[in-house]
């Protein structure tokens, strides 16, 4: 039986482990303290956690203002209102000005979808990274999540990262190193290399079980962080697999499927097939009947790899 965790929670837990030893660290929310998993660093840091109303594009500026001072400010709220809604002051005040603030957005990805569009976070990846000098992490698991809140803290510099809602299964060792920029290979195969991120790398898991099942054996990469790239796996892996199968929570136009397809059109052409939301806005309803529509459950995932690989 898989362990499953809030992410949330989880990410709230990592913040107050970090602050507990970084006096700098400030928590920063829009009215939604409680819903990102705030609730622990407010208990205990009250003077240090600061709740907004809805007004995101200030906090933006808010943050950065704090940065200057030498706080390093975490700002958690739900996805497409950290990124779409303020996305000048994101590109402005923390980008352009090289504002050493954490941005998270919660409740990523489709994981909000009984609200429908607009609280879904489709294209958060695409615009982020357009950002220079922003670190983009996609966490695969509470571990990646606790291990990312860490590392961003340490880094000097703006990230963004992003956590889904519902539970996720445990699929990284707790001792296992993290680095920003460094995929992690889970399994070793050299038949296709299978590169994930995020909310969906459990489902990635569930595909390469099924193909092993079948006799393939597929490469799987938890690629956590998405800026910057891991050059150096995603040429490794097309070198010696042949073929790349990209899976991700999100819009295949500047995702992560764009963003490896930009790398290998230019230093190692490679046949590509990439999973997640094409052009269209997802449609309302329950999280895994969502993840269906769109074949990215498991099972889905399994038989694109089997098709890709003819």
């Amino acid at each position: 039986m898989e362990e499953m965790r809030d992410p949330r929670k989880t990410f709230g837990e990592a913040l107050l482990a970090a602050a507990q030893n970084n006096s700098s660290i400030v928590a920063l929310s829009a009215d939604s303290s409680s819903g990102s998993g705030m609730t622990p660093f407010k208990e205990k840091f009250p003077e240090r956690h600061f709740e907004f109303g809805i007004m995101e594009q200030g906090i933006m500026g808010f943050a950065s203002g704090l940065a200057t001072t030498g706080k390093i400010p975490f700002f958690a709220a739900i996805a497409p209102f950290v990124t779409a809604r303020p996305f000048e002051m994101f590109r402005n005040d923390l980008g352009y000005m090289r504002q050493n603030v954490k941005v998270v957005g919660r409740s990523a990805g489709l994981t909000y979808s009984d609200l429908g569009a607009t609280h879904q976070s489709l294209d958060d990846i695409a615009i982020v990274r357009t950002i220079p000098g922003v670190t983009v992490i996609n966490p695969g698991d509470p571990v990646d999540i606790v291990k990312a809140v860490h590392a961003a803290a340490d880094h000097v510099g703006p990230v963004y990262i992003k956590i889904g809602s519902p539970k996720m299964p445990v699929l990284m060792d707790a001792d296992y190193p993290f680095q920003i920029g460094r995929g992690v290979v889970m399994e070793a195969g050299g038949d296709v290399a299978i590169i994930a991120t995020g909310t969906v790398l459990s489902k990635a898991v569930a595909a390469v079980k099924i193909l092993k099942s079948r006799g393939i054996a597929p490469r799987l990469i938890n690629m956590h962080t998405i800026k910057p790239l891991d050059r150096e796996l995603v040429l490794k892996a097309a070198e010696e697999t042949g073929k790349i199968v990209t899976v991700e929570e999100g819009y295949l136009a500047g995702g992560l499927g764009g963003c490896i397809a930009e790398l290998l059109a230019v230093e190692h052409p490679t046949p590509m097939k990439m999973l997640g939301v094409d052009d269209q806005y997802a449609a309302t309803g329950p999280y895994e009947e969502l993840l269906f529509s769109l074949g990215l459950q498991g099972e889905q995932i399994a038989e694109t790899v089997e098709k890709f690989l003819g």
